[in-house]
Formats: structure tokens, sequence, C-alpha cells
């Protein structure tokens, strides 16, 4: 049974929605305020987290990226749920490390929709032999890891299914509309500008020189390529 957290300091919202997802068959906790989710996140190790922005005492997006930024959790995918709707926001969002991006008031046959799809992404598996290689650089696609030269490099979902499709797709022009596809999925907003961002925490984890990069190259008006 997947575990979902819900982070949300609106108890009848919070407690709907757990209801909710009982329902559906997910095993549901909540928690109440950012010192409090994370503390569950730790102990509780979640398959989902649904986090609000506008939480009391560590906000929404600081402490999406202290998940992100945790090797023991950055594996557990983020949906941020917010009345905050403009674009900057879901942006802002989007680019702390979350998967998703749900304005409120919350439609429940949306909520469980966008529920499904992140699980559904997370839970893919390629082949057991699956293993992608470029030099010194190895991708472990079961164990979701990633060496350099031995050393393993700590990476977030987002980065992780990034340098995939780049890898998987060696020597090919990626347009950022296809990255957007392919790694963020058809049903969730992004903005372009997201992928440069995470091409640039992605560089900086396996290029020698981030500023002057030779593994992901940047093919100007159009996109990226992976350079074997």
């Amino acid at each position: 049974m997947e575990k979902i957290l819900i982070i949300e300091d609106e108890l009848v919202l919070a407690k709907h929605l757990a209801e909710k997802l009982r329902d559906e068959g997910y095993e549901s906790l909540t928690a109440t305020n950012g010192e409090e989710g994370l503390e569950k996140v730790r102990t509780q190790l979640p398959d989902l987290v649904v986090l609000d922005i506008m939480l009391p005492g560590i906000d929404g997006l600081s402490l999406c990226r202290m998940i992100q930024r945790d090797p023991d959790l950055m594996h557990i995918p983020i949906i941020m749920l917010t009345a905050r709707g403009m674009e900057v926001d879901k942006i802002v969002g989007l680019e702390s490390g979350a998967d998703d991006y749900i304005v409120k008031p919350v439609a429940l046959g949306e909520f469980l929709a966008r529920v499904r799809a992140v699980l559904r992404r997370r839970t893919k598996q390629p082949a057991a032999s699956d293993e992608l290689v470029s030099r010194d650089l190895q991708v472990n696609l079961i164990g979701r890891r990633v060496h350099l030269s031995g050393e393993e490099k700590q990476l977030t979902n987002k980065e992780f299914d990034l340098l995939v499709e780049l890898m998987r797709n060696k020597g090919v022009v990626l347009s950022r509309d296809l990255i957007l596809t392919k790694v963020w999925g058809y049903d969730v907003f992004v903005d372009k500008r997201t992928v440069d961002v995470h091409i640039r925490w992605l560089r900086e984890k396996i290029e020698v020189n981030s500023s002057e990069p030779e593994r992901i190259v940047t093919v100007r008006g159009v996109g990226y390529r992976f350079e074997g």
C-alpha cells in the first residue's frame, strides 16, 4: 500500500484529502506545519508528499528544497498544493524540486488523477539489466544511482530523469518542449526555463567545468544534446 503524507495547515482540507486517499486504497498521513512535516518525512518515508506552500514554521518551498537536498529523501516525489496560482508561483514551486503543482480550491477528481500520475511515473522500472554508461559516467536505472569516476553523485528525481533522457538519446538534439514532455509529462505545467535551470544543476554535478560543458551541450535556439 502506497503511503502519502499531506502537509497542510487547513485541518478540514487535510482531513478531507486524507480520507479520500484512504477510500482510494492509499495509506495517508497528515502534518499541520513544516517542522512536523519534515519529521514525518524522515521517519515515515512516504511514497509521495502533498505539500502546502503557506505553512507555519518552515514554509513549503523551503521544506521542498530540504527534502530535495537530503540524499535519504530526495527520491520522494512532491506535489505542491497552494492557493497561490500565479504563473511565477508555479515556476518557483517546480524549480524548488516539486513534481507537480495544484492550485486551491482542489477538485478531488483532478487531485486523485495527479496523485496517480506522479506515483505511476515514480514506480516505472526498467529491465533489471538496464544501465547507461558514457566514459566514466555510469547510471544504474534500477537503483537510480549515478557514479562519476567511481564517485556516487546525488541527483534529485528530476535531475536523474533528465540525465537518463539525454543519455538515451546520445548525439540527438532534444528541444526544450520535448524534454518537458518526456521528463515532466503532459499533465504538468512547467515553464521552459525550468529545463534550463535543471540542466545547469545537472552540469554542476557531472561536468568537469560546468561553464564549458563537454557532456551536455547547448544547441542555441533549439535545446540540448548529450555527447558521449
